[in-house]
């Protein structure tokens, strides 16, 4: 087997990348791990030279045949992660070192949790070794891993990596039914706070609408202002 390092997942053909991570106990495959959706990262733009996110996904293969991989990427600052390092830069750069660049193992712009470490349960150790040996050899600061499941958390700490335990806030629908019913849940206080930042929100004088699917065209007129 050969563990490479790809600059664009171009390199790799769809259907390749994307049997790494068949449905699971009944779910589809996470849409954010998907060639079509890391593709469009790169080819728009978002991701890649200029943007702090230079694609180096981890791919291992034998005999030309891709058994797994994982999305990664060299970055030259912290933003579009959700997961907030500077403290560990601020440490790392008043004791004389260099945080940036740095190696990240996430979706950019994508805080989500799903799976990081692509293909089967046994090579997926050697993607965190191939991780740390490339810090290693290229004397860089640190490797990351983000919003991954708990398995891969686990498999991490294993593998000698840091386990970093942080918190999200998420909003979930109690029955509310519509927006009222919902504020009539708030307090006085924050219902009159919504209420006026929503009054705000409204008035700004355009129209928002709702595209997806076949809706969506590069053409700017689809932005109504």
């Amino acid at each position: 087997m050969n563990i490479d390092v790809i600059d664009s997942i171009d390199r790799i053909a769809p259907r390749d990348w994307d049997a790494l991570a068949p449905a699971h106990d009944g779910r589809p495959p996470d849409p954010f791990t998907t060639h079509r959706f890391l593709a469009a990262l790169e080819r728009s733009g978002s991701v890649g030279p200029g943007t702090g996110w230079q694609a180096q996904h981890l791919v291992i293969r034998e005999g030309g045949r891709l058994l797994a991989a994982a999305p990664f990427y060299a970055k030259g600052h912290s933003q579009g992660e959700y997961i907030f390092d500077h403290a560990f830069g601020d440490a790392w750069q008043r004791a004389g070192g260099r945080y940036y660049p740095k190696l990240q193992c996430a979706v950019p712009f994508t805080p989500a949790t799903g799976p990081r470490l692509l293909g089967p349960a046994p090579l997926r150790p050697l993607l965190l070794r191939a991780m740390r040996e490339i810090v290693g050899r290229n004397g860089l600061s640190s490797a990351h891993i983000t919003f991954c499941t708990p398995e891969e958390a686990e498999l991490g700490k294993a593998e000698g990596f840091l386990h970093r335990v942080t918190q999200q806030y998420h909003w979930e629908d109690r029955g509310f039914g519509d927006f009222e019913g919902f504020v009539a849940a708030l307090s006085s206080r924050k219902r009159k706070t919504i209420r006026k930042e929503r009054a705000t929100a409204q008035a700004f004088g355009g129209e928002i609408r709702a595209l997806s699917g076949d809706a969506l065209r590069p053409d700017r007129r689809t932005i109504s202002r």
